[in-house]
């Protein structure tokens, strides 16, 4: 269902990525921004091959501002609207670069510093491991297309570092590409 107000907006293909599949929808809003400052995790596709092959998937379509809101997509704006209120909200949009350092705890804890574009997506990553080892790789080491980065996101200010640290760490690093087939 097309919102009343669509002729007056823009139809923009948004699609929340979970790293091995995604979900896609089309939002109407005045800008891109507002899309990106009302739903949490979206990415707003631009690939226009993308766009033209979306427009045979039946996807769901909402009004940034309407009353109701498809599944995952009411969930991505619940979320947003929690983040709202926290300190640091919106912070790290509109940064060309970004760079961070984030401590994972699993099976085999490292600490990876990534750098990230503007559309959310990191460029290039170093994995720094509990033996002092440090490893670099970029997209194309990656076997499926990486998550977003989501730059709304106050949970993520705590943990932006200089360029410099990252620049450093990425010298030292050594690529293996065999850590990732």
């Amino acid at each position: 269902m097309a919102p009343s107000d669509a002729a007056s907006k823009t139809r923009f293909l948004v699609l929340h990525d979970y790293g091995m599949g995604g979900t896609w929808w089309w939002v109407y809003a005045w800008s891109e921004e507002e899309v990106l400052e009302t739903f949490a995790s979206v990415e707003v596709v631009h690939t226009e091959a993308t766009r033209a092959e979306a427009e045979t998937w039946g996807l769901d379509e909402a009004d940034v501002d309407g009353p109701t809101t498809p599944p995952g997509l009411a969930e991505a704006r619940a979320e947003r609207d929690t983040q709202r209120g926290m300190p640091g909200f919106g912070a790290l949009a509109g940064q060309h670069l970004l760079y961070l350092s984030r401590r994972w705890e699993n099976d085999d804890p490292m600490i990876y510093l990534m750098e990230v574009g503007p559309d959310g997506r990191r460029l290039r990553q170093v994995e720094l491991t509990e033996d002092g080892m440090a490893y670099r790789s970029t997209p194309d080491d990656w076997p499926f297309n990486p998550p977003l980065m989501d730059r709304y996101d106050p949970a993520w200010v705590p943990f932006v570092i200089g360029p410099e640290e990252f620049e450093a760490q990425w010298t030292r690093a050594v690529h293996d590409p065999s850590r990732w087939d």
